[in-house]
């Protein structure tokens, strides 16, 4: 049974699949001869919500011919009483796959494992993996991938995208540098897990930014951390913007996983300047995740 789960779990040549299965898929896109999800019905279950995810999964499914169902906190029991494996018991004998958008990372693991169906993680507190591969694969189209070039993230150095990058740094080889206040920086334990991945981290944004062919950041309050003012404060070195960008590469390229707070970890003329690159980041959402269900149920579109 095929899982997308995490970056951490991933083989590095699945990372590479996947990205290339998406590429075709956008190719194509409106001109398939082949629907691999024809008469099959996903659950999209979010107990976070979302724009960019909701609608890149729905679309993605009825593009390759199935029905979406979508699952918010307030009309499901998961979390709420019911444990994750009878829900997931339940769902695995009624639907054909499951797309999970949640807090809790084993949340997903233990569903995926009592379901018996193809399941996602489509955001946890732990891991964005379908941001990552979407992130990689406008990477690629925009310098013709990873190999060889200086990735950098500004901003909270153990949120999900941050340790999704250690993960994807540590399975494809480039290298990544985080800049993180001192006391939001990966624990040891963490980076121990990242064996001799060419990972550094530091609390100076200008080093982490030198060089850097892409610099990548997100919002500095997670969802569930609305109202941590004092968190806020502390990020206000870490902005993305003009000046800081001097120290990166020429040609880089910015990316931000969305929706972005403008004036805060990052400015609206570096929004703006970046713009074609961050809104091709969102849209490579949908063919990304297109190819990773068209993987999972081991179709080949032509």
């Amino acid at each position: 049974m095929d899982h997308l789960l995490s970056i951490e779990a991933m083989h590095p040549q699945n990372i590479v699949k996947y990205i290339d299965h998406a590429v075709t898929l956008k190719t194509r896109r409106g001109q398939h001869e082949e629907f691999p999800l024809t008469g099959q019905v996903w659950a999209l279950i979010f107990s976070k919500s979302s724009t960019r995810t909701r609608v890149s999964f729905e679309v993605g499914i009825r593009e390759l011919g199935g029905s979406p169902i979508f699952l918010s906190q307030n009309e499901i029991h998961l979390g709420r009483g019911e444990p994750i494996k009878d829900t997931a018991r339940v769902l695995g004998r009624m639907v054909h796959g499951a797309i999970i958008r949640t807090y809790q990372q084993k949340d997903v693991e233990d569903f995926a494992a009592y379901a018996g169906i193809p399941t996602i993680n489509a955001l946890t507190d732990d891991e964005h993996p379908c941001q990552i591969l979407a992130d990689l694969l406008t990477i690629r189209e925009k310098l013709g991938g990873w190999d060889g070039k200086k990735i950098a993230f500004v901003g909270d150095g153990y949120s999900n995208m941050a340790r999704s990058w250690c993960w994807a740094a540590k399975h494809l080889g480039f290298e990544f540098v985080l800049a993180s206040p001192p006391e939001y920086q990966p624990p040891a334990e963490f980076l121990s897990k990242l064996g001799g991945a060419n990972i550094t981290v530091t609390s100076n944004p200008k080093h982490a930014v030198a060089g850097a062919h892409v610099v990548n950041t997100d919002v500095w309050l997670s969802m569930g951390q609305e109202g941590e003012t004092e968190k806020e404060a502390t990020f206000g070195p870490y902005q993305i913007n003009a000046q800081l960008l001097r120290e990166a590469a020429s040609g880089h390229i910015v990316l931000h996983c969305l929706p972005a707070y403008r004036g805060k970890e990052i400015t609206e003329d570096v929004l703006e300047q970046h713009s074609d690159t961050i809104f091709q980041q969102a849209e490579n959402r949908l063919h990304i995740q297109k190819g990773i269900m068209a993987r999972m149920v081991k179709h080949r579109i032509i």
